[in-house]
């Protein structure tokens, strides 16, 4: 069955019937349900040639298609390029378009609407006099209200697969699309998070009070308020085997910042600490570690006492992404020490 679903929506595609199209798509996400991912993964890599074969509006709902088989198990390598490929194009077209409707009316850009083909017409007709055609205007307005659409299945493989952040391909023209438009479209600052996510990277922790410090990796953590909760769970623990005692965090919000669920009725995280950068400034838990400044060519992160209770929902912002920090070492008293006197000392509220 999944098989005469595909050969039906490679047909269509091939005939430029839409309706077809669309007719068969739910059908054959229907019918991956339960599959393995072997064979997810093979229906897959059979959609891969057909995005340079569809429109940008039906290509859009098939990565959406493409995201959605990923997320039930499916390995997203053989579409990750067409998928970043179509969204830096849409987002190119759509920061075009932000630019003309400034020129053409002195206005910020109409919040986007989907399939409503009446809107596109008007919105797009109000281009025509910044010196575009009809058909361009059509385009450009057509690439404004599909942005978000391309954004989700990237968005998708992105969270499930370090693998795909390690290596995205078109990484660089992706993150200048998205910044041509991300002032103006707060919808995509979800993505631009995601394309900032760490993975594998170096830290070096410092517990000024105890004159402790730890070299730790981390992965796929979306902000501080994550960081912050895995630190403890990761460097909690008895003193006489070097670890910090006192601060060991509920194991139901260190496996919520990880990759488990939020346990009903879970009681808000309590920060352990206050962190501070190697410059004396806060961290703030609403930041990201890539944030987080290098010394001496790694990021430093010192954890002072916490100047009043802070407390957060446990949790993370990317809920399909795992989130890691893994103790490497605990560093030589003599190295700890010498990290020590690179670092500024906290810096009070605000740095």
């Amino acid at each position: 069955m999944l098989d005469q679903l595909l050969d039906e929506l490679l047909q269509a595609a091939d005939n430029r019937d839409s309706a077809r199209f669309f007719d068969v798509m739910p059908r054959l996400f229907a019918a991956t349900e339960g599959a393995d991912p072997q064979t997810l993964s093979a229906a897959l890599a059979r959609l891969n040639g057909l995005f340079e074969r569809v429109p940008s509006g039906i290509g859009a709902r098939l990565g959406v298609l493409c995201g959605a088989l990923a997320e039930r198990g499916a390995d997203p390598a053989p579409v990750v390029e067409p998928l970043v490929n179509g969204l830096s194009d849409c987002l190119e077209l759509a920061g075009t378009f932000a630019a003309a409707w400034r020129t053409a009316t002195g206005e910020e850009p109409p919040e986007p609407v989907d399939d409503d083909h009446d809107w596109t017409l008007a919105t797009a007709e109000r281009l025509t006099s910044a010196a575009l055609s009809r058909e361009q205007a059509i385009v450009l307005t057509g690439a404004w209200t599909l942005a978000e659409l391309w954004a989700m299945p990237v968005m998708s493989i992105l969270q499930l697969s370090p693998q795909v952040r390690a290596a995205l391909p078109g990484r660089e023209r992706l993150i200048a699309a998205l910044g041509s438009v991300l002032d103006e479209r707060g919808d995509l600052e979800f993505l631009a998070g995601l394309l900032r996510v760490l993975d594998g990277e170096r830290l070096i922790v410092l517990h000024r009070e105890s004159g402790r410090g730890y070299e730790v990796v981390i992965s796929g953590i979306g902000d501080n308020f994550q960081l912050h909760t895995l630190l403890a769970g990761a460097l909690s623990g008895p003193a006489a085997d070097g670890l910090l005692e006192g601060v060991r965090p509920d194991p139901a919000w260190v496996r919520a910042a990880a990759d488990g669920p939020v346990e009903p009725g879970a009681e808000p995280v309590r920060g352990q600490f206050n962190l501070v950068d190697a410059n004396g400034k806060w961290i703030w838990n609403e930041g990201r570690p890539a944030d987080i400044p290098r010394r001496d060519g790694v990021r430093v992160v010192v954890l002072d006492p916490p100047p009043y209770a802070r407390s957060w929902s446990p949790g993370r912002m990317y809920p399909m992404m795992r989130g890691e920090v893994r103790l490497r070492r605990i560093l030589p008293a003599e190295e700890a020490a010498a990290w020590l006197t690179k670092v500024a000392p906290g810096g009070g509220f605000g740095g």
